[in-house]
């Protein structure tokens, strides 16, 4: 069984300011609120809020100017390489050779995705997932979870390949505009049917990455859960030390 731990206060802000970074409500250049300000804003304890505003600082979206306050750095380079994980998805075509289309149903929407499209538990949304494999090794479990309103109109519920991506299909079908991506990885055990797609063993844990994509308002288009094999990964990141 997979459990699920809320994410720290602190923590859960840093996300809140860095959505509002992503989606130009603090552009760069600009100053972000105060921490009185913001305690206000959002009802926690200064310490929470200081947290927040270092993580933020550590990875490159918010430094310190003496006598101007926190400033907005913009999107790191950092966030943009892990931001292609989320274009990947996005832009995929189905029938490349080494993608193939394993899955495509109503389900009850998983309880980490439920609140990301903004469904109660239990609601029927349309899944579609792709395998992809290397060499005939499947490396990548790609779930593609899906509102009904959005999918009505589209080819999304058909057992087809899709010619195109499916921001591309998208787009075009319902006249939305995807505008950007977050991602949320952690570490979890895959379920039943998640490891006999990748040909894991019993308790071998995967990589899963959340790639929460939305339109310029905020709004959630698309969820899909990217389940990576931990042994058939190599992630690397360089970054500066201040």
């Amino acid at each position: 069984m997979a459990y699920e731990v809320a994410a720290p206060k602190y923590v859960r802000l840093a996300q809140t300011l860095q959505g509002r970074i992503e989606d130009g409500t603090y552009p760069p250049g600009s100053r972000v609120p105060s921490e009185n300000q913001l305690v206000q804003a959002f009802g926690m304890s200064r310490p929470t809020v200081v947290r927040a505003l270092e993580l933020l600082k550590r990875d490159g979206w918010l430094e310190s100017r003496q006598g101007f306050g926190t400033i907005v750095r913009g999107r790191p380079e950092v966030a943009e390489r892990k931001a292609q994980r989320g274009r990947e998805v996005l832009d995929r075509q189905e029938d490349q050779a080494s993608v193939r289309l394993v899955d495509v149903r109503q389900v009850s929407v998983p309880r980490r995705v439920a609140s990301l499209l903004g469904v109660q538990k239990e609601t029927r949304v349309l899944v579609r997932r792709l395998l992809v494999e290397v060499d005939g090794e499947p490396v990548e479990l790609s779930s593609s979870y899906f509102p009904a309103d959005l999918v009505e109109g589209t080819d999304l519920a058909d057992s087809a390949l899709l010619a195109e991506g499916l921001r591309a299909h998208l787009e075009a079908r319902k006249k939305v505009r995807f505008d950007h991506v977050t991602e949320r990885v952690s570490a979890r055990l895959p379920s039943r049917e998640e490891a006999d797609l990748l040909a894991l063993p019993d308790g071998e844990p995967i990589l899963s990455v959340l790639v929460i994509a939305c339109d310029v308002s905020g709004q959630v288009l698309q969820v899909t859960d990217v389940a990576l094999p931990a042994d058939r990964q190599e992630l690397q990141d360089t970054y500066r030390l201040d």
